[in-house]
């Protein structure tokens, strides 16, 4: 058995208040010498069909007013989009992430239909034993 700490996180919303925080989580564990599965799904999953990581730009009902001045606080300080940090954590440690079955099909969408960071499509079984067997389990909605 091996002594690599694991994180599994779910991700389901598809806002950039919501895409944050799984980046900076994931980018956190790998920092901390941990394996990360990512599983998206519903409007998380949409987030990272091909262009949209680059175009998405809203954020959550309960902070929409809140959004613009966000947007224009980070840009002023080069903060990298909410993709570009999970890129960059995904090539400093092992990051997996996988499309949810169910939402691709629902969605008529394959594993070409996404930004190349997306490793796989899995279902909520094969996803539910990771987490089962990781030391964290997070739900980011």
């Amino acid at each position: 058995m091996s002594d690599t700490k694991k994180m599994c996180v779910v991700v389901f919303g598809g806002t950039v208040d919501k895409l944050y925080p799984a980046a900076i989580m994931a980018s956190g564990a790998v920092m901390n010498d941990m394996e990360v599965d990512i599983f998206l799904t519903f409007w998380g999953l949409l987030a990272f069909r091909k262009g949209t990581p680059k175009q998405l730009s809203s954020v959550s009902k309960d902070y929409e007013e809140l959004g613009p001045e966000m947007m224009r606080v980070m840009s002023e300080k080069n903060v990298p989009s909410w993709y570009d940090t999970l890129v960059q954590a995904k090539e400093m440690g092992n990051i997996k992430v996988h499309a949810c079955a169910m939402t691709a099909d629902l969605f008529e969408m394959e594993l070409d239909d996404f930004e190349p960071i997306v490793d796989d499509i899995i279902g909520v079984g094969e996803f539910v034993g990771m987490s089962a067997e990781a030391d964290t389990t997070l739900y980011l909605g």
